[in-house]
């Protein structure tokens, strides 16, 4: 695992407890909107859904990160960039799943990551309808959290083939898009169960052991930034398609670590086009 100063531990540690109480807090607030009546759903000029519960869990969070921590820079996925001046920057995604969000499924989450010279530092992954999420930071480890009781070691499964594994996407159509369709055929031929539990839940999945391989053809880095460090600080990996360790290329795979080797036998066979 990548160790960090001492120094930037003691940086680290405040912004880590307010990542976790926000998102918290912002998740509670998407509840009041999920699967109800009382909200429109709009869609972005690249025809992704949004709706008031994002933009109003991201105003939520802005607010506290800049009653807290007033000299960080800010990214979002609903209100852009604001640039700081301390070096870190959070990188928010109120709500990740929004397609969850709006079909009623509570397999959507908040993401809270904090970046600093090109690392991210720490994430916070909030389920909201299921009460629980998991967090880390760099040199930390890894800790899931369900309702009131104590966070637990979050670690990932000990299986060494992904034969024997769980392989979760978010959505299949994002294979095509990038033209790796045959990509996700031979991987969904290698392992043993596939499913589209996807989004931040599927990571989520990943760091606590229930899956081997989450896999995004195409990630924002608000959806990146935040389950990077969770999912290596729980013992896994975090890369892009051709293995490097990075939440910037605008792609993913996340797995235990054992079955890396053979999911990369297959994605670096596709190269993204630039």
């Amino acid at each position: 695992m990548t160790q960090i100063s001492p120094a930037l531990v003691a940086e680290v540690e405040p912004r880590l407890q307010l990542a976790i109480a926000i998102a918290q807090e912002a998740g509670r607030l998407t509840l009041k909107y999920f699967q109800q009546d009382n909200y429109l759903v709009e869609r972005k000029t690249d025809a992704s859904p949004v709706t008031i519960a994002d933009r109003s869990a991201e105003q939520l969070l802005r607010e506290r990160i800049a009653a807290a921590f007033p000299r960080d820079g800010v990214l979002g996925e609903e209100f852009g960039s604001i640039s700081g001046v301390s070096g870190f920057n959070w990188i928010l995604d109120p709500i990740d799943g929004t397609k969850s969000f709006i079909s009623g499924v509570p397999l959507y989450g908040t993401l809270i990551g904090v970046e600093h010279e090109n690392q991210s530092l720490l994430g916070v992954v909030a389920l909201p309808p299921l009460d629980a999420g998991a967090y880390a930071a760099v040199g930390q480890g890894a800790w899931k959290w369900r309702g009131a009781e104590q966070p637990q070691p979050a670690r990932v499964s000990q299986k060494s083939a992904l034969a024997d594994g769980v392989l979760l996407l978010s959505q299949i159509d994002t294979f095509a898009q990038r033209g790796a369709g045959a990509a996700f055929d031979a991987l969904q031929n290698a392992a043993w169960l596939t499913r589209t539990w996807g989004d931040c839940y599927g990571y989520y999945l990943v760091a606590t052991g229930r899956a081997e391989v989450m896999i995004d053809p195409v990630l924002n880095l608000w959806d990146a930034a935040a389950v990077k460090p969770i999912v290596e600080e729980a013992g896994g990996t975090f890369t892009d398609w051709q293995g490097h360790s990075t939440f910037q290329a605008g792609e993913a795979i996340a797995t235990n670590g054992r079955v890396l080797p053979d999911v990369l036998a297959i994605t670096r066979q596709f190269v993204k086009s630039p």
